[in-house]
């Protein structure tokens, strides 16, 4: 039986894709949320346009720019290089309070829409470093959220324990592994589907398919 209904913060990217037809499986009724923060590639955000239009489902795009003013980042700025971090830091592309605005407003939205559940793609086991990927961040923003608005919301963290090959199973699983493959926009450099092959996002994505796909040739 499908539960109620449910909030999923939507990029438009491998993770987030998954995650909305994961939840399509599992509530009633879904609404996605995009946040436009300034990123880079505005690529993206028309990728979560037509992803949600085709399937229907109602797409709210929220104006978050005063977070590209407040942490400069590789994902907003061409300025700066796409890079890992080296030495304990951080990768170039961590936006700092990034997961904490969008999960916080997706509550606020979710309150507005009366959705219990959110739904996002963040995941601690490949997750970069970033500190707002953590399951513990996650479960301890879900208790802030509940006592802000007195209500129960439920986070919900489909890909957390997830790595990227798994999040390929995962979406053969739902019969659309082809259309996160072929629809979605995860690369740095903002070219849809496998990406520029040389990003770090590019590199993550391609080694999870190629390790999911051939352990399936395999099985």
């Amino acid at each position: 039986m499908k539960q109620e209904k449910a909030i999923i913060v939507f990029s438009g990217g491998q993770d987030s894709t998954t995650c909305l037809f994961w939840a399509k499986e599992r509530f009633k009724e879904i609404e996605a949320v995009t946040f436009d923060y300034g990123q880079r590639h505005s690529l993206e955000i028309e990728c979560a346009k037509e992803i949600a239009k085709e399937l229907g489902i109602k797409h709210h795009i929220l104006d978050m720019s005063l977070l590209n003013q407040l942490a400069p980042n590789a994902l907003t700025r061409d300025d700066i290089v796409v890079e890992d971090g080296g030495e304990g830091e951080l990768p170039s592309t961590f936006v700092p309070g990034r997961n904490l605005l969008f999960l916080s407003f997706a509550g606020v939205l979710a309150s507005q829409v009366g959705a219990r559940h959110i739904v996002t793609g963040v995941c601690e086991t490949d997750f970069s470093g970033y500190p707002d990927c953590r399951d513990i961040f996650v479960k301890s923003l879900n208790v802030t959220l509940n006592l802000s608005m007195d209500t129960s919301f439920v986070i919900d963290t489909p890909l957390m324990w997830l790595n990227k090959a798994q999040t390929w199973e995962l979406a053969d699983q739902l019969g659309v592994l082809e259309f996160v493959r072929e629809r979605t926009l995860t690369c740095y450099n903002g070219v849809i589907a496998d990406g520029c092959g040389e990003c770090p996002a590019c590199k993550l994505r391609k080694r999870g398919l190629d390790e999911y796909l051939s352990f399936k040739k395999g099985s």
